[in-house]
């Protein structure tokens, strides 16, 4: 119901080989936005570390979200997602991940989707990309 948000989000991961290069990763993920009438707007400034390097092995890789709502039930949204690189090293532009998507959510009473399709628009990135997800809030 606010107009404008903010919160930080960390995490902790241990991971799988075939998922990560290195089983212990974290991520700090800051989170701004502002709800304007129909629109959201979200930015989160991410920095990712897998504990290689101090301050050296952080990673900066924000993403944004801009969606509109249509109802209490369906959104619309465009989202970005990036990987630079190192934070005092970045990638080449060529070689980091940028990725835009199309995405369509829906809430109802028993299950929340949200559904998109990814557009790479780096060479480091997947050329193309779907996704589906499901989530039910307990509450």
């Amino acid at each position: 119901q606010h107009k404008f948000l903010y919160g930080v989000n960390f995490e902790f991961s241990v991971n799988r080989s075939f998922w990560e290069s290195r089983r212990i990763t974290s991520e700090v993920r800051g989170i701004l936005g502002a709800h304007l009438r129909k629109w959201d707007f979200i930015y989160n400034p991410i920095f990712d570390t897998d504990y290689t390097g101090g301050v050296k092995g952080l990673e900066f890789v924000p993403a944004e979200r801009s969606a509109y709502n249509l109802n209490d039930n369906w959104a619309i949204a465009a989202e970005q997602y990036s990987d630079f690189g190192p934070l005092r090293d970045f990638y080449a532009t060529n070689n980091q991940f940028h990725e835009v998507w199309a995405v369509v959510d829906h809430h109802s009473k028993f299950v929340d989707a949200e559904t998109g399709v990814c557009f790479g628009v780096t060479a480091g990135a997947d050329k193309l990309t779907f996704k589906l997800m499901l989530s039910r809030d307990l509450n």
